[in-house]
Parts: C-alpha cells; sequence; structure tokens
C-alpha cells in the first residue's frame, strides 16, 4: 500500500479558479447545498456543467469526454462538492459507468452510452447490494437465465441511488451456478434499463420522508447480449476494479463540508471557545490529511495504476470522518435541530443527522473495508 504525496500545478490551480467563477455565476444567492453527490437530482445543472466540459472529463474525445486527467476531474468534483452543487444526476456515471464501459463495453457500448454520459444526459445507478446479504457482495442471489437473444435477470438490488430518476444500472448478477469453494466465480455484470417491464423501483425513505436509496426489483427483466457489459463470468474483477473509482474520491469524505462551513459562518467565528477552536482545529487536520491521501489515488489512477487498496483506506477514514464531524457540530451547536428553524446551519445540521448513516454503508462498510486494508498488508 501507497500514497505518494503530490501537489497540484499552476495549470491545475487554474482549473480550480475557473470552477469556482462558474459557481458564482451558476449558483444563486439563496442556494441551499446539497450534502454530496446525492443531495439533488438537477439534470439541468448537469447538462450546463457538461457544456463547460467538466462530466465525462477523463473520456476520450472519441466519445464525447475530454481526454483529460483524474485530478482534473477531482478537482472538478471537489470544488462542487464543497459548494453543495446539485450534481446527484451525473454524478455516478460519471464517475464510475463511464470508466467501466470505457474499460470492459463493447464499442456499440461505448458509442451509445458515453457521449450521453459526457453531455451530462444519461445517468446510470448501481445494481450491487441486495438485500440480507449485509456487505457480502460475492452472495448476491439476482440470477441472469440464458433466453433467445439474452438473458432474464430476476432478483432484488437495493440501496440503489436515484433509480427513480435515472435511465440504466449495472447490475451484477449470477450469470452461472457457486462454484464450490469459489464464491466469486459465475457472476457477470448486465446494463439494464430501468424503465424495462418487470423493473418494479420502491422508494427507501429517510425519516425526514425524503429519499435518495431505492429497492429494485426485477423480474424475467430481458437484457439483450449487446447490454452484457465485460465478459461472461468476469463480473467479480470487473466491480473489484471499479471500486477504486468509487471509494476514493472527494465525495467520500466532503459531503458534510457545507455543515461546517455554515457552522463557521453562524457559529462562534473570532469568538470561538478553547474547546470550539480544539475541535475545528482537529478536523481541519484529518480534513487535509484525508484530501491529500485521496489525491495521490487521483495521481496514481492518472499513472495506470489500480489503488483498490489505498481507496478501501479513504474510504473508511473519509466517511468515518464524515459522521464524526456531524456529531462534533451537533453537540457544539447546543441547540434542538429544527429544519425550519431559519438557520441555513441548522437545517443543514438537522438533514446531515437524519443522512449520516449511510455514509459507512455506502461504498462497502467500514468493517469491510478494514478487512481489505488488512488482506492488502498481508495480516
Amino acid at each position: 500500500m501507497q500514497f505518494a504525496a503530490t501537489t497540484l500545478s499552476s495549470a491545475e490551480e487554474s482549473l480550480r479558479a475557473e470552477v469556482r467563477e462558474f459557481l458564482a455565476a451558476e449558483l444563486p444567492p439563496d442556494h441551499r447545498p446539497a450534502l454530496g453527490f446525492a443531495g439533488r437530482h438537477d439534470p439541468a445543472f448537469s447538462r450546463r456543467l457538461a457544456a463547460r466540459g467538466w462530466v465525462g472529463m477523463a473520456l476520450p474525445p472519441k466519445y464525447g469526454g475530454h481526454g483529460r486527467s483524474a485530478v482534473e476531474r477531482f478537482i472538478v468534483a471537489e470544488e462542487l462538492l464543497a459548494a453543495g452543487a446539485p450534481v446527484g444526476a451525473h454524478f455516478v456515471a460519471d464517475r464510475q459507468t463511464g470508466p467501466a464501459l470505457l474499460h470492459y463495453g463493447t464499442e456499440e457500448q461505448r458509442r451509445r452510452f458515453l457521449p450521453g454520459i459526457a453531455a451530462g444526459e444519461i445517468y446510470f445507478s448501481l445494481g450491487m447490494s441486495e438485500p440480507d446479504s449485509g456487505s457480502d457482495l460475492a452472495s448476491v442471489r439476482t440470477r441472469a437465465t440464458r433466453v433467445d437473444g439474452g438473458w432474464a435477470v430476476t432478483g432484488t438490488k437495493v440501496w440503489t441511488s436515484e433509480a427513480h430518476h435515472n435511465h440504466f444500472f449495472a447490475v451484477l448478477c449470477r450469470t452461472s451456478p457457486m462454484e464450490e469453494g469459489n464464491k466469486h466465480a459465475g457472476l457477470s455484470q448486465l446494463i439494464v434499463d430501468l424503465q424495462a417491464d418487470g423493473v418494479n423501483i420502491s422508494p427507501i425513505p429517510y425519516l425526514d420522508g425524503s429519499h435518495h436509496f431505492n429497492e429494485v426489483a426485477l423480474e424475467d427483466v430481458f437484457v439483450p447480449d449487446d447490454m452484457v457489459l465485460g465478459e461472461i463470468g468476469s463480473g467479480w474483477q470487473q466491480v473489484t476494479s471499479e471500486l477504486a473509482y468509487e471509494r476514493s474520491g472527494p465525495d467520500r469524505w466532503l459531503s458534510t463540508f457545507p455543515v461546517l462551513r455554515e457552522f463557521l459562518r453562524e457559529g462562534p467565528g473570532k469568538a470561538a471557545s478553547d474547546e470550539e477552536a480544539t475541535m475545528i482545529g482537529r478536523f481541519a487536520a484529518r480534513f487535509w490529511a484525508i484530501r491529500q491521501l485521496s489525491l495521490s489515488i487521483a495521481r496514481a489512477l492518472d499513472a495506470g495504476q489500480a489503488p483498490v487498496i489505498e481507496a478501501a483506506v479513504v474510504k473508511e477514514v473519509g466517511t468515518r470522518f464524515e459522521q464524526d464531524l456531524v456529531e462534533a457540530l451537533r453537540v457544539a451547536a447546543e441547540t434542538e435541530l429544527d429544519q425550519g428553524s431559519g438557520s441555513l446551519f441548522g437545517e443543514l445540521l438537522a438533514e446531515a443527522v437524519i443522512t449520516s448513516p449511510k455514509y459507512t454503508l455506502q461504498g462497502g462498510t467500514t468493517e469491510i473495508l478494514r478487512s481489505v486494508a488488512a488482506k492488502g498488508l498481508g495480516r
């Protein structure tokens, strides 16, 4: 496991300034920040962002992308999330599905989906987790049975972000029986149309009634052969390689940043007590350390590496940081949480308290991530 120290070049810092200028013009003065990539689904904003070349940045130009680096995408994502921009529509397709299609998809699939992803017009969800499976991703029970011209898929996926808004999702399913002693064999990925016959989407609401997650039930959903992603039987290798993208980016440690910013704006300021100053200083130090780890992974991706273990570490420390920050701010606020209080900090804090339990679930639980890291270290 290795995290190489890295800094941003002057050109990369110039890109940051461009994004900040764009956000200052695009986000209204009364903009209510979203908390993380799951906060707001705004197709119009995604299209405007794409028009600036900031969606599908790392995709090749021949597929509608811009041939830019993972570090440049990191910078754009960092600024968008810090500002609480409404990136929920395009974020998963941009972060994960696009690179997966580029690496494993057929030429027909690339030409069908990648230009739409880069234009901020085609949105994907992920179809990995299942009910009653805990964090054992390899125990999936969703099955795809061979039929004339394709596959019939039956099963249930859970924690499926934005499935009620998005167009497709990549489903990890079993296309052949589990081999004794090798539960990773026989898994494949299929691209499923979320509007197809046999797809039933049910919300998993938060305590306030809002929802981002869904349960998606599939009942004999037909998937044509040309929607197989990668090779049949290679699903496990494909999804694990994708995790470096899913687990290492700014979305794993910046979801709660708008809450902290509003606390500093509305809260103690220069009159902070010693206890408050210590709390803020400790979180600032943790934040900067995690950011540097995450940035180093972006550099590694640009170098053609697959830092899966490093990504697991970043996700574990990043999402734990987010939950710790919410709890510390709740204690520091010393006030009853009230979404109708008129305080933006109070509203964001209330939302964060309701939604923060998901941080250490999505993308892999803390226990699983520590297991991945331990195995990588030979322990």
